[in-house]
């Protein structure tokens, strides 16, 4: 509320509005647009039955205390005309303690008025008929401003029936023009604060039903229908809030200031009905039209057109071949997004979320943040993909918060009768792993992403482009992303705003299907019987769901940065561009990452150089990786903060029942002083590291720098001696953990310096300036940070030994050679030549071959120069990481 809080210059003084022999009122003259506190006992058992069932949004709720705090006037402002809204803001609001309208302009409340009040009322009016040969006025005797400045709030309506015909024919006052007037003459800020009531979130529909003609549509509902819904589902019912204006504020605006009055109001006016429906359509998205309509308008669009008539050309295909098949790639690709779908979706992931999982922690704050962007333009949102359940977890999320649901994109693989179907009617359109060989099919996908963000819809993608086997965040796949910006290119739209958003859990129910692969498995194909498989899932607990927001990323400003225009970039220059601003969105996913117990306590056991740990020595390393990540500010799941202790032994049960560690019988009795030793089983290690891969990420920086200060092999040492290694490292390993790419290395180093010395692992030299000393227990601490990097040391080493051992071929072609890659690092690791089982990893041997190719290692037999320098650097740090 930053906003109310400024010191309100004076403006210039007018005459107020109204002709000046006007005589002035009392404003305890009995106007009947005035609701007194005493409405009856009849007519308040009536209100209060009608509306005590509706929730106010809390939001509205601390508004309005701010701004009564602020000693302003307050003027309520909706957007048509209704008694019933006046009655309920009048009643509500007042019932709940709060600011309240009791007087409404251009209101007449006849029958809410007590009896005494009403004559009273009429024998006023028939005197003052009689004297002055007509009604009395409340604006030109004042009335409404003495209320007003008496403390009373107001009800201004924008529209309403033969307004616009009374304001300019019949030369009535503009309640607006009065306002303003009456600002210009006034200290105190005049606040107008909108109002919406929503009797149904679904979108509108382009085709008015019988329903809607003869009782009114769900936005302006007639009598009957409201009282319908009124009495039937109050708590459907959605009463909001936009943003408030500080009306002074507003005539102070330098565009503003220069208008004539007459434009002042006008310009008003219309910001403020942009407001309520910018409001309401961030929560009921735009206007529903149908699937048939929708891909109509895409096949028609002229660009589009243009691209088949090429492409006909090209072909020597006829326009109605080339017609047809646009038309068949567009049935494969578009969505059938349907309320009632939606509301399937609710109930039954509503069951499923209660049956399996403990609750979710939803980061509010960072959703109200999102959705008061969303008022400015549809979205493209940005989650990280662990799990299946990604694709509804966001719209269950957006459904109960009062946003429309968005528009996902989804694999091909996922259009299977019957969950195709059903996922297209959430929103979901589907797309082919690549485009190549099918030079129009990216057309017509490019022209259906602009069409449904043109409409207003919210698009949601993976930017991962499938889902993480590994635990950790993938880097980014830009083929939707440069399509995305292509389209933005082409458009006139005034910026597309990126929300990167991180879905994590303490368990995924894909753990097994995902470890399989990892191990050479092949991937299990999408389709029905898969589907019924999937009901052993709902036997089991996966503890909680985490939902973190990041700040929405302008890409508007991101292209405003680079030094030319995007478009005017060669083509492989704007791939660059395009891979660094995923590499921005990852990276930021990232930053709210949850850590859960489960991944910290796998990374203790996983790190620790002995077979055997004892308990409370587990314990000590829990406690180092709590306090760099305390010092780091990373989110915490809740448990960690709530009762860490129970937590540790929660999760150890957990892997102690699913077998992934031994413990020694001393702990069956659980004594205060139990100390048992705990082993992890050799073959599960690969499930224990997927789940310290969840919180990876967050370590990694650490880990390069306690990797630097250990390769230079010295006590003592300077910031600056660490950043070659960490430069090295950061690069070496940037297929497997994505950074932003404007981090300075510098900063970086120097936030773990801090964070070490926060945690006794460093300490300052007290005389030369940039100068650390390592502690002995630092040294130890140090090699907890540095472990993991060691399943990806030895991932990497295995593939430069298949680099050195077949060195006869080129090796272009990745799959002909991960299956030899496979078995040489199982040798490898019975003949002990690697000491993680974690390493064995089909994805790692992947990310590998693609840095060593694509940084010059090409051929073995030609590059032996490159491989030997790799060879070397490996066995350098390999000497310092721990085994």
């Amino acid at each position: 509320m930053s906003l109310f809080k400024r010191t309100f210059p004076k403006l210039s003084r007018k005459a107020p509005a109204g002709p000046p022999a006007e005589e002035h009122l009392s404003d305890k003259t009995p106007f009947f647009s005035y609701i007194p506190i005493r409405t009856g006992f009849l007519a308040n058992m009536v209100l209060n039955f009608f509306f005590h069932r509706i929730r106010i949004d809390p939001k509205l709720s601390n508004s309005l205390k701010a701004l009564e705090k602020e000693n302003g006037i307050i003027i309520f402002v909706n957007k048509y005309k209704s008694f019933f809204d006046f009655m309920f803001y009048h009643t509500r609001f007042r019932h709940d303690k709060l600011p309240y309208p009791s007087l409404g302009f251009d209101y007449r409340t006849y029958i809410w008025q007590p009896v005494r009040r009403f004559l009273r009322g009429m024998a006023f009016h028939i005197r003052y008929f009689l004297r002055n040969r007509s009604l009395p006025d409340p604006y030109k005797t004042h009335y409404f401003r003495n209320k007003l400045l008496s403390g009373q709030s107001a009800l201004l309506s924008l529209i309403e029936e033969k307004g616009l015909y009374r304001r300019l024919v019949e030369s009535k006052t503009d309640p607006i023009d009065y306002l303003i007037e009456m600002q210009k003459t006034i200290d105190r800020p005049i606040y107008l604060v909108p109002q919406l009531i929503l009797y149904d979130k679904a979108p509108h529909s382009t085709r008015l039903s019988i329903i809607d003609v003869v009782f009114g549509t769900k936005e302006r509902p007639g009598r009957l229908r409201r009282l319908y819904m009124l009495l039937s589902s109050p708590k459907k019912i959605i009463v909001e809030t936009p943003e408030p204006v500080s009306l002074i504020e507003f005539l102070q605006k330098p565009d503003i200031r220069e208008l004539s009055h007459k434009k002042q109001v006008v310009f008003l006016r219309r910001y403020l009905l942009d407001q309520i429906n910018r409001h309401r359509q961030s929560i009921t998205g735009p206007a529903l039209k149908s699937r048939d309509e929708i891909m109509e308008e895409v096949l028609t669009n002229p660009e589009l057109q243009k691209s088949i008539i090429g492409y006909a050309r090209e072909n020597r295909l006829s326009i109605y071949q080339a017609q047809k098949e646009a038309a068949e790639y567009l049935d494969e690709i578009a969505a059938n997004y349907s309320q009632k779908v939606i509301r399937l979706y609710d109930i039954t992931l509503r069951w499923i979320l209660h049956l399996m999982f403990d609750g979710m922690v939803i980061d509010y704050e960072g959703l109200n943040r999102v959705k008061e962007q969303s008022k400015k333009g549809p979205l493209i949102l940005v989650p990280c993909h662990k799990s299946h359940l990604d694709y509804l977890i966001l719209s269950y999320v957006f459904y109960h918060n009062n946003m429309p649901c968005p528009h996902i994109a989804a694999g091909k693989n996922l259009s299977f009768w019957p969950i195709g179907p059903i996922f297209r009617g959430g929103g979901a359109f589907f797309l082919r792993r690549t485009f190549k060989g099918e030079p129009l099919y990216p057309k017509v996908f490019s022209a259906y992403i602009t069409k449904i963000l043109d409409e207003g819809f919210h698009v949601e993608f993976f930017i991962e482009g499938g889902r993480s086997r590994t635990g950790k965040l993938l880097t980014p796949k830009i083929g939707f992303l440069s399509l995305l910006l292509e389209a933005f290119q082409k458009s006139g739209w005034e910026d597309m705003m990126f929300v990167p958003i991180f879905i994590g859990y303490d368990r995924v129910l894909e753990e097994k299907a995902y470890i399989h692969e990892l191990e050479g498995g092949k991937k299990p194909a999408e389709n029905l019987s898969n589907v019924f498989k999937a009901r052993k899932f709902l036997k089991k607990k996966y503890g909680k769901i985490y939902l973190n927001f990041h700040e929405p990323f302008s890409l508007k400003d991101y292209f405003d940065q680079l030094p030319n225009e995007f478009s005017d970039l060669p083509r492989e220059e704007q791939k660059l561009q395009a891979y660094q601003f995923g590499e921005k969105i990852i990276s930021a996913i990232s930053q709210e990452s949850v850590i859960t117990p489960h991944a910290v306590i796998a990374g203790a056991m996983l790190n620790s150089s002995q077979k055997r740990i004892y308990y409370k020595q587990l314990v000590g390393h829990i406690e180092t990786y709590m306090n760099h990540l305390s010092a780091k500010n990373s989110k915490l799941a809740d448990t960690l903060f709530i009762d860490r202790q129970s937590t540790i032994d929660y999760v150890l049960d957990l892997f102690v029942q699913n077998k992934y560690i031994d413990r020694g019988a001393t702990d069956k009795k659980r004594t205060a002083n139990a100390n048992p030793i705990l082993k992890v089983i050799e073959n599960k290690r690969p499930n224990l590291d997927y789940y310290k891969n969840n919180g990876a990420i967050l370590f990694v920086p650490g880990a390069y720098t306690a990797l630097s200060i250990l390769a230079i092999d010295a006590f003592q040492f300077s910031a600056s001696d660490l950043y070659g290694n960490y430069r090295f490292l950061k690069n070496f390993f940037q297929m497997e953990f994505v950074f932003d790419p404007d981090e300075a290395i510098e900063l970086t180093v120097r936030k773990n310096l801090k964070a070490f010395i926060d945690d006794a692992i460093l300490t300052p030299h007290p005389t030369l300036p940039d100068t650390y000393n390592l502690t002995s227990v630092g040294f130890r601490k140090l090699n907890l940070f540095a472990a993991f990097l060691t399943p990806y040391f030895d991932s990497y080493w295995i593939v430069l030994n298949f680099f050195m051992r077949y060195t006869q071929k080129s090796i272009f072609d990745v799959k002909d050679h991960i299956k030899k890659i496979q078995n040489l690092g199982s040798r490898m690791y019975k003949r002990n030549e690697i000491s993680r089982k974690e390493a064995l990893s089909k994805i790692n041997y992947k990310n590998a071959v693609t840095y060593f190719t694509s940084n010059g290692l090409v051929n073995p037999e030609t590059d032996s120069a490159q491989l030997d320098a790799y060879v070397e650097k490996m066995l350098h740090y390999r000497r310092f990481v721990p085994n």
